[in-house]
């Protein structure tokens, strides 16, 4: 028997308030941590998983942009329900979608100027990776199944031929120049294609970034990360637009739940082994076609796992923590950009200098973050239970 199609996912809510946690957790300094402690194996792990893979793999942390993204793809069937049995226009819809992306891009580039001295005309951040291709995500989200399939498909395949077909750099190539090291491992043979600045997405970033003024001029993004890369990133925005147009069909919860895994499985298969022959690396800061399947892979066996909990089963209460954070997420994410110092600062004023290191100097880092988030997140229950939503 089928089941009706489920008209708010609170699965969807803890997970993206559980993502939001997982950046809001960078004011624990946990690979500071490990640094104090070298010969503790947890240290080591809980570090490691707060850190970004420096190039090929995937850490826990990694997993935060592609998750915020797949998310983004999940509401978007939902929104568009919601909207149409309130009457709008296909003009009032296109006119908020578009509004929708223009502020993500502004979002993202204020809080990479933040610390800079002017503007600084970057488009790297997750925000404003999302905001770029929105308007696209869009139009397919009132499309049918079909065509957002081959839409997902004709990302990868055009985006691998788009690196496979670019030269590699010469032998007199300076990589010092664009901020490689000698130490740095290069990709062998055709996975070269996808090495750290030195790709197509490298030299678009070059030639756009510098016809915005700049106070130096542009040569590289230290971590390798691209403009260009919002364009995978739609296709990660695409897989959970089909997650969940699917969830919304009239199915039984265990038929939803069974796909959801058996897709993961699949995507998390292809991309490993694409990853393993070296026939496109699955690289997280040039958003590579392998990557785009091996996060989805582990987005939708994420999403199956808290769908079944959540909504199959019904076992919210536990994710109410979550939950607070996950329904303010832009409040959440512009605000772990944001707060740290500020509060830091406050606590130093009025609780004195020492107040970090109660259980001794060497777990001031998480002694600090703990109050921190603390605040953080007691700001965003009073908002909650007042039903404060700063949507986009």
């Amino acid at each position: 028997m089928s089941t009706p199609a489920p008209v708010r996912l609170a699965s969807a809510d803890i997970w993206r308030g559980l993502v939001m946690f997982l950046m809001m957790a960078e004011v624990f300094h946990l690979g500071q941590m490990a640094k104090v402690f070298p010969d503790s194996d947890v240290w080591k792990f809980l570090g490691y998983h707060q850190s970004h893979a420096e190039w090929r793999g995937c850490t826990l942390h990694d997993l935060i942009q592609p998750s915020f993204s797949f998310l983004v793809g999940v509401a978007l069937p939902f929104s568009l329900a919601s909207r149409a049995a309130l009457g709008q226009s296909v003009l009032r819809l296109a006119a908020h979608a578009l509004w929708r992306s223009l502020i993500l891009i502004g979002l993202g580039i204020f809080l990479r100027s933040t610390h800079a001295g002017r503007t600084n005309f970057t488009f790297e951040d997750t925000l404003t990776q999302i905001g770029l291709g929105y308007p696209l995500l869009w139009l397919l989200g009132r499309s049918t199944r079909a065509v957002q399939v081959v839409g997902f498909a004709a990302i990868l395949v055009s985006y691998f031929a788009f690196f496979a077909a670019w030269p590699l750099p010469p032998d007199d190539f300076d990589w010092k120049a664009v901020g490689v090291s000698d130490s740095w491992r290069h990709p062998e043979g055709f996975a070269a294609h996808w090495d750290k600045n030195s790709n197509p997405a490298w030299a678009f970033d070059v030639r756009l970034l510098n016809e915005f003024p700049r106070e130096k001029p542009f040569t590289h993004n230290g971590g390798g990360y691209a403009t260009l890369s919002f364009i995978p990133t739609l296709a990660t925005m695409i897989l959970g637009l089909l997650a969940g147009g699917f969830l919304r069909t009239e199915t039984t919860d265990v038929r939803r739940f069974a796909a959801l895994v058996l897709s993961g499985i699949v995507l998390l298969g292809v991309g490993h082994l694409l990853d393993a022959t070296g026939v496109c690396p699955s690289v997280k800061r040039i958003w590579t076609p392998a990557w785009v399947l091996v996060s989805g892979g582990w987005c939708l066996l994420i999403f199956a796992l808290l769908f079944g909990i959540v909504d199959g089963l019904g076992w919210q209460r536990w994710g109410f923590f979550f939950r607070v954070i996950g329904t303010n997420s832009i409040v959440a994410y512009v605000g772990s950009h944001l707060i740290e110092d500020f509060l830091i600062s406050t606590f130093r004023i009025h609780l004195g200098n020492g107040v970090f290191g109660t259980f001794g100097p060497e777990y001031a880092p998480v002694v600090r973050g703990a109050m921190v988030m603390s605040v953080y997140w007691l700001i965003l229950l009073w908002m909650y239970r007042r039903r404060i939503f700063i949507r986009v």
